[in-house]
């Protein structure tokens, strides 16, 4: 059996539930944001600043980053297991993307949570 380095040790069955979870969590997300704008035309940032500040909010704004997050790592570690066959070339490039990701990870919570 060929055990790849850079799977982490995760199935084939979690990364495809984490995808479908996740791919819930972001559609949730985005349809409460779209109702919300369709339902209050007049917003104004005192009233966008209030939904942001109430717990529920920033806790189910949190989720989608996390969902996000884990989405977009094993979407583009499949896209790189498939079609970057070096290995170094690979494992540069899944380094960078789990930078990139946690950077943006860590700037959304800090957006959310900070004051």
């Amino acid at each position: 059996m060929v055990t790849n380095i850079t799977s982490l040790g995760r199935s084939g069955l979690s990364d495809w539930l984490i995808q479908r979870v996740s791919a819930v969590i972001l559609a949730l997300y985005t349809l409460f944001i779209v109702a919300y704008l369709l339902f209050n035309p007049g917003l104004d940032y005192a009233t966008w600043s209030g939904l942001f500040a109430q717990t529920w909010m920033r806790v189910f704004s949190l989720l989608a980053f996390v969902s996000l997050a884990a989405h977009a790592w094993i979407g583009l570690w499949t896209v790189t297991t498939d079609y970057l066959k070096s290995t170094s070339t690979r494992v540069g490039a899944q380094i960078a993307i789990i930078l990139a990701i946690f950077v943006f990870l860590i700037w959304g919570i800090q957006v959310l949570w900070g004051a």
